[in-house]
């Protein structure tokens, strides 16, 4: 494990694992002492789960190795967001997580996205799903897990569309015509109000966009995991492939 030092955008801090295998295993470590800590603190601990192929080994190792260190009894569970499918579908990001974690596990709830509605419907319903939970006020995560895709998009906040400029929501559809789909998404608002964002980046195909991310002066509607600065700044996980561009300044 490496933190690479340098002025990286967002106060960001960067560290990097020598595997995607050990980078999992850190995220499990950090995982766990959050909710120690949130649980000690608070007497909960309130994360959103990312979805995306380089969060499975963390959950999976979560579900194995982690479900005695963990009172998965004060864990209240959210998702950054969600495709418009049914939850059932291999495209769903609840599924991902109930098969990898969830259903190992006894959080005291689960707040899925419910792509199967139409999707102005289900972002309202789950904006009131969070204001309910949060008693009004604006949601306060402990832990949001986040990813990227090569092209620079962090939840379903893709480039140049809509929800990026959104400052008035909890969560909202987003058209995504380069999918020609429809997503469901925190908004950036929400996500920036979190006590820790921990990005979890693995593999040689996210180098280039975590380097316009971090290092360069990009227009954030081209990169939108720019738009991410909660206080602090995020953390990034990486592991040596995905870092590559990075570590070769």
């Amino acid at each position: 494990m490496t933190e690479l030092g340098g002025n990286f955008n967002n106060d960001a801090t960067v560290i990097v694992h020598d595997s995607a295998e050990d980078l999992a295993s850190a995220a499990v470590g950090d995982f766990v002492r959050r909710a120690e800590e949130a649980i000690g603190e608070r007497g909960r601990f309130v994360v959103a789960l990312a979805g995306g192929s380089t969060p499975i080994a963390t959950y999976e190792l979560l579900a194995k190795d982690a479900r005695d260190s963990v009172d998965w009894g004060r864990v209240h569970v959210f998702f950054g967001d969600e495709r418009t499918v049914p939850p059932d579908s291999e495209d769903s990001n609840f599924k991902m997580a109930n098969d990898a974690l969830l259903s190992h596990v006894s959080p005291a709830s689960v707040h899925r996205m419910r792509g199967e509605l139409d999707p102005a419907r289900a972002a309202e319903e789950y904006e009131r799903e969070l204001s309910e939970f949060f008693g009004g006020e604006r949601p306060v995560f402990d832990l949001i897990h986040l990813g990227i895709g090569d092209d620079g998009h962090t939840a379903s906040l893709f480039p140049n569309t809509d929800a990026l400029d959104v400052s008035d929501r909890l969560a909202v559809e987003n058209r995504v015509e380069k999918l020609d789909t429809t997503r469901l998404t925190l908004t950036k608002e929400t996500i920036n109000a979190a006590r820790a964002v921990v990005f979890l980046v693995a593999g040689e195909g996210k180098a280039g966009a975590l380097k316009e991310i971090l290092k360069s002066d990009a227009d954030p509607h081209e990169f939108p995991s720019k738009l991410i600065r909660p206080a602090g700044g995020p953390v990034w996980m990486l592991d040596r492939a995905a870092a590559s561009k990075l570590e070769a300044g």
